[in-house]
């Protein structure tokens, strides 16, 4: 009688590795709920997985060479160490399908989004030695109605990263497959389900004491540099009982800030019959949480901001003043190019309109740079606005060209030694500019929640700095501090975009 081997008689353990935006950590812990609750063992060491689940990038070139280094790594860990798959899943394997299946034959599979629910049953089948047939991508733009107000009833039919709920049937390639009827992760704690309706799959892979937390999917804009709402879809707002249901769960694990993500924030609402459901019904309830110090929101959308959300936004308690504006460019030439709207004069009266408000809120944005047809002028506008803007940080993209999208075919494409010499000039300035802005808040009073106690500093973020890519608060004079503890200080130094503040007697 054959022996079942040690493969077979123990739970597979999969190890998931998240890379690009914080909408990808959700959709990563959606994944490890869903595998934890089918049977999967779920550990950090990719070298102690027999599977390597990969969640891509897929943005721009730089993310997409970072997805696959990590997966041809992975693969590498089969030659030496215990894994026997790696599965490429998320937004470059939606994107490239079958093609990213025949360029990169290290990976054993390329997914779907339509494949997260059955995500158990798909790689305990890739572990079983069955191919997997990759998926031919398609426009998922398509998949929901054209109306905004009509995707709520079509949503069950839709394969959504981060809408999946339990109870419910989830339609992909045309058949309808029942998910369980029942679901309750290990580490839900009992009563924190809601009393009534679904909640979603999720099992988290940080215990930090922040989490993102996903408020939508997709994007219904048509920016010409953009491929992201092809392979993301239309815009899908979740219902606001389901995200405060999930934020009371977040809490009870520890969080103590949510990160409210999607592609476009400030269309919260629009498919659900109330365009200003975040500022009227969803911050507040939020906010309200027992055990949530900070609700934060990103990704908004200049063109589509509006008075009664930044009242809300710059002065609800526990809402942070913190305001992450997708500006882009400065020219009105480049940004119609673009196809987006305003200009920097129009940017300037809002961040003004922002800071009437509240004089300290934070102001982040992004900017392209090196778009087909920017000329010298349009690069002055860029630094005009950038200098008059006073931002706390600014993320400066390089402009390349991205399959599907409108502007890889525009005429006026700028040489790739001239965009670089441009990223650098801009870049220069951004980093003086920021330090400039970072040292205007010395004298400022901060709450800073603490991230990281360590023998001889304590850091943490204060409530204009966003996760991960905002800069960090040093603090001094701690006496006994604890990580999620939100603490009071005086900022007293800059270094850079960071700040150093002595706490509060």
């Amino acid at each position: 009688m054959n022996r079942p081997s040690a493969s077979t008689s123990r739970q597979p353990a999969v190890a998931v590795v998240t890379l690009g935006c914080a909408r990808n950590e959700v959709d990563s812990e959606e994944l490890a709920g869903r595998l934890e609750a089918e049977g999967f063992q779920l550990v950090g060491d990719a070298s102690a997985a027999d599977a390597v689940l990969v969640n891509t990038c897929g943005f721009v070139e730089a993310a997409k060479q970072e997805s696959i280094d990590h997966m041809l790594a992975a693969a590498d860990l089969k030659e030496s160490g215990r894994p026997r798959a790696v599965v490429a899943v998320g937004c470059l394997a939606e994107r490239y399908g079958q093609e990213l299946a025949d360029a990169l034959p290290e990976a054993d599979a390329v997914l779907s989004f339509d494949d997260y629910p059955q995500i158990a049953d798909r790689l305990r089948a890739i572990l079983a030695g069955k191919p997997h047939v990759a998926h031919k991508p398609r426009d998922r733009r398509t998949l929901l109605p054209l109306s905004p107000v009509a995707r709520k009833d079509a949503a069950h039919q839709v394969a959504v990263p981060g809408h999946a709920t339990v109870g419910g049937a989830a339609r992909t390639h045309g058949h309808t497959e029942p998910q369980a009827e029942t679901f309750s992760p290990p580490d839900l704690a009992p009563g924190v389900a809601p009393a009534s309706g679904p909640r979603v799959y999720r099992r988290r892979l940080d215990g930090g004491p922040t989490a993102p937390l996903k408020l939508a999917s997709g994007c219904d804009r048509r920016c010409t540099f953009c491929a992201i709402p092809r392979f993301r879809g239309a815009f899908l707002s979740r219902p606001p009982e389901e995200i405060v249901a999930e934020a009371r769960w977040l809490a009870e694990q520890g969080v103590r800030e949510l990160f409210l993500v999607s592609e476009n924030s400030t269309s919260y609402g629009k498919d659900l019959g109330d365009l200003r459901l975040l500022e009227t019904r969803l911050l507040p309830e939020l906010a309200a949480l027992d055990g949530i110090d900070r609700v934060r929101v990103s990704y908004l959308q200049p063109a589509e901001m509006r008075a009664s959300l930044i009242d809300v936004m710059a002065g609800t308690p526990g809402v942070a003043p913190y305001f992450d504006l997708s500006f882009q460019h400065a020219s009105p030439t480049i940004l119609r190019r673009m196809r987006r709207f305003g200009d920097g004069d129009r940017f300037l009266a809002l961040i003004d309109e922002i800071r009437r408000r509240n004089p300290a809120a934070g102001i982040r944005s992004n900017v392209i740079v090196g778009f087909p047809g920017e000329t010298e002028r349009d690069l002055d506008l860029l630094r005009d606005f950038l200098q008059a803007a006073r931002l706390d940080v600014v993320g400066v993209f390089e402009y390349s060209d991205e399959d599907g999208t409108e502007a890889a075919g525009f005429d006026g494409k700028l040489d790739a030694d001239e965009i670089a010499s441009r990223v650098r000039e801009v870049s220069e300035l951004v980093e003086e500019l920021t330090s400039q802005r970072a040292e205007e808040r010395i004298g400022e009073r901060v709450e800073v929640l603490v991230e990281q106690v360590d023998p001889d500093e304590v850091e943490g973020r204060a409530a204009h700095q966003g996760p991960d890519v905002d800069g960090s608060t040093r603090l001094v004079g701690t006496g006994a501090t604890r990580v999620g503890d939100l603490v009071e200080a005086r900022v007293v130094a800059a270094e850079g975009v960071d700040l150093v503040a002595e706490v509060a007697r």
